[in-house]
C-alpha cells in the first residue's frame, strides 16, 4: 500500500482527478479502451465534477459502478443517478455506462481486468458493498466468485449489487479515497486484518490510498 496524505480534501480531490485522467490517457495510448470503476456516495462527487470536464477520448472509456443499491435508477439513493449527474456529463458524457447485472455476471467479462479502480471506504472498513458481517461476504471474496453478486448489508437497508473480490483484486490500478480520522484509524486496523473482518483489506496490497483529515 502507498499512503498519500493531503493538507485538505479539496486539494486531494483535484489531485485524484488529475491522476485518474492521466491513467485513462495512458491506458488509451496502449489499448483501444479503458474501463473505469468508481464508487457512489458523497465522497467522490468533487472528483467526478473535475474529471467530467477534462479533455480525454471519452468515447473509448467504459464506466461502471463498484456497487449499486437495488433501487430505481432515478431514486435519490441510486449510485447511477449520482454518476450521471456528476461524472457522465460535460466532456465525459461521451463515455459508455456499463450496468451491473447480477443475473448476467459474465456480461462484464469483456470489461475485465479493470483498467482503473476508484474505491471509497466506510468507518467499518467496508468497500464497494462488501460489508463486514454480511451473510454473503465470504462468497463474494472467494477466488471463484462471479464478477458481480447480490449482497445484503447488515444494517437491514436495501439490498445491493457489488463487484466481487476477484474483480477488485485484479484491477490494473487501484485508488482508495478517504477522509477523516475515523476512516484513517479503520485503515490502520485493516492493514493487518482478515478481509472478512475488514473487506478493504482485499485491495490494500496494491492500492494507492489518498487521505485528508477534512
Amino acid at each position: 500500500m502507498k499512503l498519500i496524505e493531503y493538507p485538505d480534501a479539496e486539494m486531494m480531490m483535484m489531485r485524484v482527478a488529475d491522476i485518474l485522467a492521466s491513467e485513462i490517457s495512458g491506458t488509451l495510448a496502449a489499448h483501444d479502451r479503458a474501463t473505469l470503476a468508481v464508487p457512489g456516495g458523497s465522497t467522490p462527487g468533487p472528483v467526478f465534477d473535475i474529471l467530467s470536464g477534462i479533455r480525454l477520448p471519452w468515447d473509448r472509456v467504459h464506466v461502471m459502478l463498484t456497487d449499486e443499491r437495488q433501487v430505481p435508477a432515478d431514486h435519490p439513493r441510486s449510485n447511477e443517478r449520482l454518476l450521471r449527474e456528476r461524472l457522465l456529463r460535460d466532456r465525459a458524457a461521451a463515455a459508455t455506462f456499463v450496468p451491473l447485472d447480477p443475473a448476467n455476471p459474465e456480461a462484464l467479462a469483456d470489461e475485465l481486468p479493470l483498467s482503473i479502480l476508484l474505491l471509497g471506504m466506510g468507518a467499518d472498513s467496508h468497500t464497494a458493498s462488501l460489508f463486514p458481517r454480511s451473510p454473503q461476504l465470504e462468497a463474494t471474496l472467494a477466488d471463484d466468485a462471479p464478477p458481480v453478486m447480490r449482497i445484503d448489508p447488515p444494517e437491514g437497508l436495501e439490498g445491493r449489487v457489488t463487484l466481487t473480490g476477484p474483480v477488485l483484486r485484479g484491477a490494473m490500478r487501484c485508488h482508495v479515497l478517504i477522509t477523516g480520522d475515523a476512516k484513517r484509524a479503520a485503515l490502520d486496523t485493516a492493514l493487518d486484518a482478515d478481509p472478512l473482518d475488514a473487506p478493504i483489506a482485499v485491495v490494500l496490497d496494491q492500492a494507492n490510498v489518498h487521505w485528508a483529515r477534512s
